[in-house]
């Protein structure tokens, strides 16, 4: 099959196989006389297992060592495993930068009046760079202790 029909088979585009295949992620296809890429029924099966690789966010990298790890019928699933979760680790500190850029992003929000005057707390914290968005994003961390009486105090 052709560029076009490997891409509607497998989900990846024709500009993405070609890609792949610049970079060593796929091996180079035989091609016709005429210089047109050749894909086999296998070739579809990679790229579609490149794709689902792809729709969960793993990383050229991480997509070449799941494809070796896939074709090496004697690897150790724990190798696969490992890359899976160094993966939800990255994942996880992901999603917790973006909730503190979401809550400094809120805060800001919440304290811009909105109104035709000139004055926005967005601006100024923007314009104070990153160390300024890095200590906003932080939460308070609350202290508790008991008193003598045996009372706790949050301060």
């Amino acid at each position: 099959m052709n560029i076009g029909e490997a891409a509607t088979g497998s989900g990846v585009s024709a500009k993405m196989i070609r890609y792949y295949e610049s970079i060593g992620l796929i091996a180079n296809v035989s091609r016709t006389d005429a210089g047109y890429r050749i894909y086999s029924n296998d070739d579809v099966h990679t790229l579609r297992f490149i794709r689902r690789s792809r729709d969960l966010g793993f990383s050229v990298e991480q997509m070449g060592n799941l494809l070796a790890l896939w074709s090496d019928r004697s690897r150790a699933s724990a190798d696969v495993k490992q890359i899976a979760l160094d993966h939800i680790a990255e994942l996880e500190r992901k999603m917790h930068e973006l909730r503190d850029m979401t809550r400094t992003l809120r805060h800001l929000v919440d304290h811009c009046q909105g109104n035709g005057r000139p004055h926005c707390p967005i601006i100024e914290d923007l314009s104070k760079g990153h160390e300024a968005a890095s200590l906003r994003a932080r939460p308070k961390q609350t202290k508790r202790r008991t008193d003598p009486a045996g009372h706790r105090q949050t301060f």
